[in-house]
């Protein structure tokens, strides 16, 4: 699949997870390529249709992306709870257990899921994967300490590489921590991990969002379609 056929499928599953938004609604925007065709959706909907709803994002970048369209963004903490979040996922598996972070805001995107009464995430079709992990696991990791931290993940065999940007220097989250993807290749115990990850000092969050989500849209050739999640 290349970047113009991919990019309509994230663009078909991004519209279609707008109509999801209604009016008076706290909705969670999230991050990356597939969310950013959502909140353009959004956009056009409070221009034409009049739409007025209130946003809390997952990252700087959706909040500037957001209020360019006159969209209302206010802080996780001035509202009680959020009412749905729309987010992208890297990989989702059949039990929907994902991983999120590639747009390095795992943290954030975590905060913000616990925090809402429904979870929908939009991909593409290349996202869905019988068992997840070929997409590196990111962990959000705090600069103090980190080479030690890094060393004890590698140590347990998980293979960390710091990310970088193009300049070759670490990419730093909106907390200004590092983001160590993990090259593990496949996950098959995920929950285990996820339990010796979140125990390791100095590592504030990993990317395992495990039967967190209720909804995914996915965008098919066919048109969208829904994967819903029987145990939420």
């Amino acid at each position: 699949m290349d970047k113009s056929e991919q990019d309509a499928l994230k663009k078909a599953a991004g519209v279609e997870a707008a109509k999801l938004i209604e009016n008076d609604m706290i909705a969670g925007l999230g991050t990356g390529s597939t969310v950013k065709f959502f909140v353009d959706e959004l956009g056009r909907r409070v221009k034409e249709e009049g739409l007025h709803f209130t946003g809390v994002t997952t990252s700087s970048r959706t909040k500037v992306q957001a209020e360019s369209y006159g969209i209302k963004i206010v802080d996780i903490d001035d509202v009680p709870q959020i009412d749905v979040t729309v987010d992208g996922a890297d990989e989702v598996d059949q039990n929907f257990n994902g991983i999120k972070g590639g747009g390095a805001a795992l943290l954030w995107e975590k905060i913000v899921a616990i925090n809402s009464k429904k979870i929908v995430w939009i991909v593409d079709e290349s996202k869905v994967v019988d068992t997840i992990g070929r997409f590196p696991l990111p962990v959000e990791v705090i600069p103090f300490g980190a080479q030690h931290v890094i060393d004890r993940l590698k140590n347990r065999g998980y293979a960390p590489t710091v990310r970088m940007n193009a300049e070759r220097t670490p990419i730093r989250t909106d907390e200004n921590n590092f983001i160590v993807d993990l090259h593990l290749n496949r996950i098959d115990h995920p929950q285990d991990l996820a339990e010796d990850l979140i125990n390791t000092v100095g590592l504030v969050e990993h990317g395992l969002f495990l039967n967190m989500v209720n909804t995914v849209i996915v965008g098919d050739p066919r048109g969208p379609r829904v994967l819903t999640n029987s145990n939420k």
